[in-house]
């Protein structure tokens, strides 16, 4: 392929999940995403909540300073205190809207580009239509009040559906383009945010879940994860580096995917959609060895081209 990814989408990365020690709203933020601003392989970024707000307004300083497209993630947020957007009890979902709209705030703050959320925990098939109604009025509400604070787009991250994994509601692509079907007419700026790292355990193609997506692809992730160890520690969704032996993907399902959101339109010469690398250091690796494998990756996905 001629040229580099640049020329195609904003290569971004998710800097929580790079550096993970920052992924709870404290931790050397300013330094590590400072780190990243700094390396101009960058084009954009991916931040979550940040607890000190003298914090976040330096962290908000060093982006703005390097020009820096950022994306906001309240996935830490939901995840880590397990709310649940599809929840059929009230209450519940009121609690995750209030902690995703104190989410949306902070992404307005930021100025970001997008604000991605995930649906809550699968909760069996017999519950599955009323628990997709509940998470689409739910992202409604998030939608309208991203347009009343001129806030940015609301994305739907999908993530897998099994037991080892993350096991949310949404889940499939094809269910996933559903719900943004359902959004869509009323909020057209909602979309869906697809994961390589997730689709072996959805059992997806790349070609598959693209053309599920649709039009309602806004916004990508690239990772790895491991399905066939179950001793391993990444073990799940877990985000590991791209190659390892026990992974599932490589230089080749990158290409595949890249390949596919090419033929889709979704990456397109001149384009600006985020394509953002979502990995993680473990056991004795550095974020840096890992950051600099992801790129090489990459690098080398897009020349198979």
């Amino acid at each position: 392929m001629q040229g580099r990814p640049h020329d195609f989408m904003k290569v971004g990365i998710v800097h929580f999940m790079a550096f993970p020690e920052t992924m709870t709203g404290d931790g050397p933020i300013v330094e590590t995403l400072t780190h990243l601003c700094q390396d101009d392989y960058f084009q954009a970024v991916e931040v979550t909540a940040i607890g000190d707000p003298a914090v976040r307004k330096a962290a908000i300083e060093v982006a703005r300073g390097a020009n820096m497209t950022v994306a906001f993630g309240a996935q830490p947020m939901l995840l880590g205190g397990r709310r649940d957007l599809n929840s059929l009890d009230i209450p519940t979902r009121q609690a995750a809207l209030d902690t995703a709209r104190a989410g949306l705030e902070e992404a307005i703050e930021w100025g970001a580009s997008a604000f991605a959320v995930l649906s809550g925990p699968e909760s069996g098939e017999d519950n599955r239509a009323l628990a997709a109604a509940m998470l689409i009025a739910s992202l409604k509400e998030l939608c309208e009040i991203s347009r009343r604070r001129n806030g940015p787009p609301v994305l739907l991250h999908t993530f897998d559906r099994v037991p080892y994994g993350k096991n949310r509601l949404i889940g499939p692509t094809v269910e996933a383009a559903d719900v943004a079907r359902r959004v869509w007419p009323f909020f057209t700026r909602f979309g869906l945010l697809v994961d390589l790292g997730h689709l072996p355990l959805l059992g997806e193609t790349a070609e598959a879940c693209v053309r599920a997506a649709g039009r309602h692809l806004k916004h990508a992730h690239i990772g790895n994860c491991v399905m066939r160890t179950e001793e391993h520690p990444a073990y799940g969704d877990n985000h590991p580096p791209f190659g390892i032996p026990e992974g599932e993907n490589g230089v080749d399902e990158l290409a595949g995917f890249l390949k596919a959101l090419m033929e889709s339109g979704a990456i397109r010469r001149g384009g600006k959609t985020i394509v953002s690398f979502d990995i993680k250091p473990f056991g004795e690796m550095t974020s840096d060895a890992v950051i600099a494998n992801a790129k090489e990756t990459l690098d080398a996905a897009w020349a198979a081209l």
